[in-house]
């Protein structure tokens, strides 16, 4: 019976944010969660909860490491009552954004976080945030297990056709270049709750999910399995993003290394760190500072809502078209669960698909919501903000790692919940 008596941490290391729960498995209860926004940027805090006790404290959070320190720091806190010993954190739970060749949840050695390292080329933006919540935990609590959840896994059942490029195929069979497809634990956790909600088997629903945050990507799901996703190699292609372009013409980078006299690591920097809705807004990564922006008249600002939303509304009609049947579309993530401007230019001219907002619910909806249906009565396909909970799939894949029970985070989604 020890496993059962045994508290979790799960970790999500994000580009801006870090969120965190802590899950009583005592209790079958998470005790405490909590989200740093704004790494890196001026207005740092973190918002969480202790038990059913809110708070928010505002501090310096230059890099993800900082986020992870205040994180220990709220949970070890022992005012806040949440561990009587740090021997009740039986592992921390990571989010890993490339997996490489692993298809399922691990836990971390020497070896792993050697392999994860070399996979940061896919994801620059992400692994090594991921990786400094593995440092930062190993300093801080160097007797802790630690697992690796991967946002690629989920992809893995998308057939040839769709995760290969038309490329010589020697890049593919002696370098890997395929279609990875990210944010997966997102999308299984989103569409598995939104089955739930529409009380039918996942197995049985299409779905197309949005996840829209700093990063953001579409993911095509037909009966319970992810068929096609926005993201490929890397995490640039598909939707505009924050500061990541989406897809682009590949001749791009190339013209421009031979314009402007840039190299490989150039270019990739202004890939990753200098596009996206920060390329054409100049100064703005947050939807949230755009928008205001855009209401105030920005021109910049109000030509990357268009763009933005345009792309969505494009990988829309595309994954109806990959489906077929369409049973519902489901918004989720921080600008997808917070943004009702972004949801409405996303659906707009889509009536005749079959897609209908009512946009007074939609317009009061947010994440504090809760999973709320947001398309009108007479709309064919169903419209859904469900708020998305990875940390949920990173505590649950962990708990049948130490009970020698994980086959596929698949298989077994909410067996731990009440």
């Amino acid at each position: 019976q020890e496993v059962l008596y045994m508290k979790i941490l799960a970790l999500n290391s994000g580009s801006s944010s870090v969120k965190y729960q802590l899950y009583d498995c005592n209790t079958n209860s998470l005790i405490s969660k909590g989200l740093v926004e704004r790494i890196g940027i001026d207005g740092s805090f973190i918002g969480y909860t202790i038990y059913d006790e809110k708070k928010k404290e505002h501090f310096t959070c230059p890099t993800p490491t900082d986020a992870v320190n205040k994180i220990i720091e709220i949970i070890t806190n022992k005012d806040n009552n949440l561990l009587k010993d740090i021997n009740e954190l039986k592992a921390v739970s990571h989010r890993v954004t490339h997996g490489g060749n692993f298809k399922h949840s691990v836990f971390i050695d020497d070896n792993v976080y050697n392999t994860i390292e070399k996979l940061t080329i896919f994801a620059p933006l992400h692994i090594p945030h991921n990786l400094a919540g593995v440092k930062a935990i190993q300093k801080l609590l160097p007797n802790v297990p630690q697992v690796a959840v991967f946002d690629t896994a989920f992809h893995q059942t998308m057939p040839e056709k769709a995760y290969m490029y038309s490329i010589h195929k020697k890049w593919y069979e002696n370098h890997g270049v395929r279609r990875f497809g990210y944010h997966g634990t997102s999308h299984l956790y989103v569409s598995r709750k939104t089955a739930t909600i529409m009380k039918k088997s996942h197995k049985d629903l299409n779905m197309i999910i949005l996840h829209i945050g700093n990063g953001a990507s579409a993911c095509a799901i037909k009966n319970g399995e992810s068929v096609d996703t926005s993201m490929g190699f890397s995490a640039l292609s598909g939707i505009i993003m924050g500061t990541r372009p989406g897809s682009v013409d590949p001749t791009v980078p190339l013209y421009m290394m031979v314009s402007e006299n840039l190299s490989v690591n150039d270019v990739y920097d202004e890939l990753n760190k200098k596009s996206g809705v920060y390329g054409i807004t100049g100064k703005y990564t947050d939807r949230r500072d755009i928008i205001k922006a855009a209401e105030e008249g920005d021109k910049d600002s109000i030509l990357a809502l268009e763009m933005e939303t345009y792309y969505l509304k494009q990988h829309i009609g595309m994954y109806m078209a990959t489906l077929g049947h369409v049973d519902a579309i489901v918004f989720t993530a921080g600008v997808g669960e917070n943004s009702p401007d972004i949801r409405r230019g996303a659906l707009s001219g889509l009536e005749e698909l079959g897609i209908i907002l009512d946009h007074d619910v939609n317009n009061k909806t947010m994440s504090s919501s809760g999973e709320t249906l947001i398309s009108a009565k007479d709309s064919k396909v169903k419209v859904f903000m469900v708020p998305t909970n990875e940390e949920l799939i990173f505590i649950e894949d962990t708990i049948g790692l130490l009970e020698g029970t994980y086959k596929n985070s698949q298989d077994y989604v909410y067996s731990f919940q009440k």
